[in-house]
């Protein structure tokens, strides 16, 4: 069977836990940051895990990770 191809764009912003989740980073910190309040910032640093239902159909995209 040949190999399956991985969806580059996927790739670059999606990255597998230890247990293999898939986590992402968060939106919404691109611009009109002035208007956001630090701890808003603050929180949209950290990573976040795709959601449950979200997960079967990343996966096929990113078979490898």
């Amino acid at each position: 069977m040949p190999k399956m191809k991985t969806q580059r764009a996927a790739a670059k912003r999606l990255k597998a836990t230890g247990s293999g989740k898939l986590k992402r980073r968060a939106g919404w910190k691109r611009h009109l940051l002035e208007a956001k309040a630090p701890k808003r910032k603050r929180r949209l640093r950290k990573a976040r895990l795709i959601a449950k239902v979200d997960e079967p159909r990343l996966k096929k995209l990113v078979p490898y990770l």
